[in-house]
């Protein structure tokens, strides 16, 4: 018994107008690595009510 061919892949329009772009214009930047510690010293999210800076309390 001889071995079965396999099927090309299924035509998909979106594939090849990309491939085509990438060989016009090249690949596209990479992604930026995002820091994966919090950053810290933000502010406050509200700010503070009349009362509290009359008081002296914050």
């Amino acid at each position: 018994m001889a071995a079965k061919k396999h099927k090309s892949g299924q035509f998909s329009a979106t594939k090849a107008v990309k491939a085509n772009a990438r060989e016009r214009v090249g690949q596209p930047k990479p992604a930026r690595i995002l820091e994966e510690r919090p950053r810290t010293g933000r502010t406050a999210k509200h700010k503070p009510r009349l009362e509290d800076l009359v008081e002296g309390r914050e």
